[in-house]
């Protein structure tokens, strides 16, 4: 501003001179920040995770087949524990309301001790190919799950699918055949790759502290190349879209395109807070639909609790994760309920309502305790929880929450999603949102709940970009 306040000093204003001069220099300035803003890019350095220092030599890079095991030991300890838990009974009346209902789960534990079935779930959790491959110290586990067969000259499309918490690999058992053998002869053929976050499942924990979600990124970059990928297309929702999302900010060249099932715009950006502003009044005006108005305007007390009643599991990971995790690592019982609670009402708030939680709704019993026996056979609940305080406890002012993401991307908003993101925010951090699709139903753990209409959404985007390129 002051530099074009001195060029009118100096030229008249009638003078044609001037107009083209001041038009050159506020055009120059727009291009100026608009190049500068598009060259920013996020930068990491490698790391070392593993005990002690690193070695002098090169790393393993060596790929092993691993797979799933259990053992009578396992199972006996596992029983003994659940046999001396000690109950504690719920409030009259409190379903869900105070946390996971003590009388419903003296049934779902009932069913863990003598229905449930694990070393059968281990042959399904068997039924892909699993391997660990050492990365910067640590062991990476990851699926890696090729079509069966190809048409002649058809080439399957690489996708890297990011869980988060408390979820595990095992989200994605319903929709991997879906991409890899699907149905529809108009459909694209995936080669899947689903790794564990290091931390978490069959992946080693980092031994050393601040291990966030850039440097999953970058590990997973490192995997994904070591495996002969040069490009991919990148899938992720919970922590899962924020390690796709870095993994795009790192390298926009090889991230092909990426699909998130959540989106936050960290960035308090001036659409965002006109949007706020003056969304109610004139949604139009910022493309919000009736929807958009519905989940963005309750009243202010309606959401400042519903942002108290679900929040208190975050400050406890964000700042002292391993006193809880101590506790929870000890008793299968209290793991299954801290877990499963999520389960009730990060799917359907409503649920909170319900005697059961509403489980069994949307997930079979089997599958929700396959994905606490992960967390419970690998003891990785306090590692997991850790990642809560190494991402949030260095603030929210790091780089990749202020960079935009310049990779094409598409987003499936799902309507009982924790956090509800319009078009427009969306915009805001993914410059190139090529498909924005309210989804028909379902909520935080999408993959596991509507494999189907995942499924469907993934297909859609990476056609609009396959057809753009």
């Amino acid at each position: 501003r002051l530099v074009i306040e001195r060029v009118q000093e100096r030229c008249p204003k009638s003078s044609v001179q001037h107009q083209v001069l001041v038009g050159l220099l506020i055009g120059g300035l727009i291009f100026f920040l608009i190049q500068k803003r598009k060259t920013q890019h996020l930068e990491t350095e490698d790391g070392w995770w593993g005990v002690g220092a690193p070695p002098d030599g090169e790393e393993d890079v060596t790929i092993r087949p691993f797979k799933v095991s259990t053992s009578d030991e396992e199972l006996e300890d596992l029983y003994r524990r659940i046999d001396q838990t000690r109950p504690t009974p719920s409030l009259e009346d409190s379903q869900f309301n105070y946390g996971f209902n003590s009388h419903y789960l003296e049934k779902v534990v009932s069913y863990w001790r003598n229905e449930f079935n694990w070393r059968k779930q281990v042959d399904k959790l068997n039924h892909y190919p699993h391997f660990k491959t050492k990365i910067e110290g640590i062991d990476v586990h990851y699926l890696h799950v090729k079509p069966k067969k190809l048409n002649e000259g058809t080439t399957a499309i690489p996708l890297i699918m990011v869980h988060g918490w408390p979820g595990s690999f095992y989200e994605f058992y319903g929709v991997i055949p879906l991409l890899t053998e699907p149905s529809d002869p108009g459909d694209l053929v995936f080669e899947v790759v689903c790794p564990s976050i290091p931390g978490y499942g069959f992946s080693e924990a980092p031994h050393k502290k601040g291990f966030d979600s850039v440097c999953a990124a970058r590990i997973f970059h490192k995997l994904m190349k070591r495996l002969g990928f040069q490009q991919f297309y990148a899938q992720g929702g919970d922590w899962g879209w924020m390690v796709t999302t870095n993994m795009a900010q790192l390298d926009p060249k090889s991230v092909r395109g990426l699909h998130v099932n959540i989106a936050t715009p960290f960035k308090f950006s001036l659409p965002i807070a006109l949007s706020i502003m003056l969304g109610r009044q004139f949604p139009k005006l910022f493309g919000f639909t009736d929807m958009d108005v519905q989940h963005l305007f309750p009243c202010t007390e309606k959401l400042v609790v519903e942002s108290i009643k679900e929040s208190g599991y975050m400050h406890i990971q964000c700042t002292k994760p391993d006193t809880a995790g101590r506790g929870l690592n000890d008793s299968p019982v209290g793991l299954a309920a801290y877990i499963l609670e999520k389960f009730s009402t990060w799917t359907n708030r409503d649920f909170r309502n319900l005697e059961d939680g509403g489980l069994t709704r949307k997930f079979s019993l089997d599958d929700l305790l396959t994905n606490v026996m992960i967390y419970w056979t690998s003891g990785c609940i306090t590692s997991s929880m850790r990642f809560y305080k190494e991402n949030f406890g260095k603030g929210l002012n790091q780089l990749h929450f202020k960079l935009p993401a310049y990779v094409p991307t598409g987003f499936a908003c799902f309507p009982n999603e924790l956090i509800y993101t319009p078009k427009l925010w969306a915009k805001q951090k993914y410059w190139q949102l090529e498909t924005f699709t309210h989804m028909a139903r379902g909520g935080h753990f999408a993959a596991m709940e509507e494999p189907q209409l995942m499924a469907e959404d993934i297909q859609k985007f990476v056609k609009t970009v396959e057809k753009k390129k």
